[in-house]
């Protein structure tokens, strides 16, 4: 299992190719070879970048759902709605497909933000609205999610 680590700032050229930093590209180089899957949010106006690898444990957890339930076919045609396989060039590129960038508002300036097993995948100054507008409310949330320490064995302080 990957646990990515770090936010980077760069640039997207005139096609949309985005040349991955070399602290992302090297904690991605283990799962690069089987390729990757980019995808609107659910809850933010970013995309998410998935490892191959996650995105199958995903799609196994939806083959799950009864299809004859029409929330959950609603749910799967929402959630893969617009997804990509994407491939790592050799110059360590991955292509944003034009119509996931309107998604999310990228143009030129985007945010690559590590969340545990996958990449948020933002315009710069959305990523930044976000951060300082949840700023105040962060401390609240911390100990909402994280604050009951009988799950945690008092390992988090």
């Amino acid at each position: 299992m990957i646990h990515l680590i770090g936010t980077y700032s760069c640039k997207a050229d005139a096609k949309g190719r985005v040349k991955l930093p070399v602290g992302l590209k090297n904690q991605l180089d283990p799962v690069a070879a089987e390729g990757f899957v980019l995808k609107r949010s659910v809850f933010q106006p970013c995309l998410e970048l998935y490892p191959m690898t996650k995105w199958r444990e995903i799609m196994e957890r939806m083959a799950k759902l009864n299809r004859f339930v029409r929330k959950n076919n609603d749910f799967i045609r929402r959630f893969t709605a617009g997804v990509r396989v994407l491939e790592m060039d050799s110059a360590g590129r991955l292509l944003v497909p034009k119509d996931l960038a309107e998604f999310a508002g990228i143009t030129k300036e985007l945010v690559l933000s590590s969340s545990i097993d996958m990449i948020e995948v933002w315009d710069e100054a959305k990523y930044e609205q976000v951060i300082d507008a949840s700023a105040d409310d962060f401390a609240a949330l911390a100990e909402e999610v994280m604050g009951n320490t009988k799950d945690w064995d008092d390992e988090l302080s």
